[in-house]
């Protein structure tokens, strides 16, 4: 179960809004004890996607050394990475699963016609499969 915090849901959802019709991407960090985890902050990171950033969204790797860096300086964990669907829903595609990692939380905000419209989590499963992650406590901004 992910616990994501005001402030922290905001900015997501900002950076989606503000990235339409592209694909906006950044990471999660917080704390977590076992399958409950709490998103505290967030880091919004540039999408490196090179062409078309309408569908696709990638991070580079120096953002993720950037990430572990700052977890680390605040003691923080680096809970996943989030990113947008603009005018798609906020299901994981093919590419979304292939990229993904086993023990990173994966948010997913929808904007349809740059509007918020959904926001949901999903993790791998043993068989490396998504499966969604139930997300609590949490302001949504229509």
């Amino acid at each position: 179960m992910l616990t994501i915090h005001e402030k922290a849901n905001n900015e997501m959802v900002a950076d989606a809004i503000a990235g339409f019709p592209d694909e906006c991407c950044g990471f999660l960090f917080g704390t977590g004890e076992g399958e409950e985890r709490t998103v505290t902050a967030i880091q919004i990171v540039n999408n490196a996607k090179q062409g078309d950033k309408r569908r696709r969204f990638e991070i580079a790797p120096v953002d993720y050394l950037r990430a572990e860096k700052f977890a680390d300086e605040n003691d923080l964990q680096l809970l996943g990475v989030y990113h947008s669907h603009p005018n798609h829903p906020a299901l994981p595609s093919e590419h979304d699963r292939v990229a993904a990692q086993p023990y990173f939380s994966y948010v997913i905000i929808s904007v349809m016609d740059e509007k918020w419209s959904d926001t949901r989590c999903w993790r791998l499963n043993d068989e490396q499969q998504f499966e969604e992650e139930p997300i609590t406590n949490y302001q949504l901004i229509k």
